[in-house]
């Protein structure tokens, strides 16, 4: 998250800085909220890997859809159909399948499972309030200010947790610049620019994919051999999130 903050400085400042000290008010609130929910969902996420395996930690990070959706439904006032519903169910039920042969009843991968599924609240949260602040504010402010509050955030808990920044290989270091290049700068950075245009539900939705993303390179990298149910349970989200897409066909998504 530090490193992705500090990417952004040169063309934040050059180009948005007045942008950026007119962020004030209810929009610096909400801005703040998504960036404090944002290092949420990463400590709760990224901690439940201690505990539980990739799969269970990725599955139930993406159950987030349902939580965007209620409050995008009762809050913002987002109608989701009933085929746009029953395509997240759909997905969430194939996400489900795909961890089945990996569920476990231990202590630690309880408490990992918990740890994945705070984070997919948090991740919600850090979806609705971004859907708010990006209608009134354009993306490079907006990803650089919650991207550094976020940042901040991560920084005291590691030090109220007394987690060191340092000694570690080079490697890690390298593994962190890519985290910060590709699945933040590129990734996020994606769906922020997205809720601008695409209702909160929708961006959160589509995140259902990355379970399949993740079984593969977790056999790659960790050598997790996955089941038969893997590639039933990826059709299943992959049906589930055009459904969801399919629904919205006709209707003003794009503002």
């Amino acid at each position: 998250m530090g490193l992705a903050s500090l990417f952004l400085i040169p063309i934040s400042f050059y180009r948005y800085f007045p942008e950026i000290k007119k962020i004030k008010g209810k929009l610096l609130f909400f801005s703040f909220l998504s960036g404090i929910f944002l290092a949420l969902h990463f400590v709760f996420w990224i901690t439940s890997l201690y505990y539980t395996t990739i799969s269970n930690s990725v599955v139930l990070v993406t159950t987030q859809p349902i939580f965007v959706a209620i409050l995008s439904h009762f809050i913002l006032k987002e109608k989701v159909r009933a085929l746009g519903f029953s395509g997240i169910i759909l997905a969430l039920i194939g996400a489900f399948i795909i961890s089945r042969g990996d569920m476990s009843v231990g202590k630690e991968n309880f408490i990992g499972d918990i740890l994945a599924l705070l984070g997919a609240v948090m991740a919600a949260l850090y979806l609705f309030f971004g859907r708010v602040v990006r209608q009134k504010l354009n993306l490079v402010p907006y990803i650089f200010t919650v991207y550094t509050i976020a940042a901040l955030a991560i920084g005291i808990i590691a030090l109220f947790y007394r987690t060191p920044f340092y000694p570690y290989p080079r490697i890690t270091f390298l593994w962190f610049l890519l985290l910060a290049l590709i699945p933040q700068l590129t990734g996020h950075t994606l769906y922020n620019w997205a809720l601008k245009h695409l209702k909160a539900y929708l961006v959160g939705t589509s995140i259902l994919g990355e379970p399949i993303g993740a079984t593969i390179l977790a056999y790659i990298i960790f050598k997790e051999i996955p089941f038969v149910s893997t590639y039933v349970g990826g059709g299943m989200i992959l049906l589930g999130i055009y459904l969801v897409f399919y629904s919205e066909k006709g209707r003003k998504t794009i503002k």
